[in-house]
């Protein structure tokens, strides 16, 4: 990437929709300019006085993303045949930055979660309550 962002870079890197080393091309030229400042906050001016254009609504509130509860089901197999091949094309294909960031999100929880058998995480949630001595009464 150049010196000079165009205005489509700078809606890009508002996105996340760019690679690691343009953004921190982009996030150098921030630091280093108030220029380039000035000309991001232009960028998320325009942004924020609506894009009213069918992609635009599409991009901004994230319709076509799956939900985190269904990223969950994929993960977990449960999807039927044809939500589940959508997932797995947007997450590959089109590869949104919201969603892997969630998929791997997910991914860590679940391996914290069968890291131990639900049998031994029952038995030390409750092994404090089967060592509290029990008072009898008289």
């Amino acid at each position: 990437m150049s010196d000079a962002f165009s205005r489509e870079q700078l809606h890009a890197y508002l996105d996340d929709a760019l690679s690691e080393s343009e953004m921190a091309s982009v996030e150098k030229a921030l630091r280093e300019s108030a220029d380039w400042r000035e000309a991001l906050n232009r960028a998320r001016e325009e942004r924020d006085r609506g894009e009213h254009s069918l992609g635009g609504i599409w991009r901004q509130h994230r319709i076509s993303c799956p939900s985190r509860e269904e990223l969950n089901s994929f993960l977990h197999g449960i999807l039927d045949d044809e939500p589940a091949a959508y997932i797995e094309f947007h997450l590959t294909t089109i590869g949104c930055p919201t969603c892997l960031a969630n998929r791997d999100d997910l991914k860590e929880k679940q391996a914290e979660t069968t890291g131990a058998p639900r049998r031994r995480r029952i038995l030390d949630s409750s092994q404090k309550l089967l060592a509290k001595p029990h008072e009898s009464g008289g």
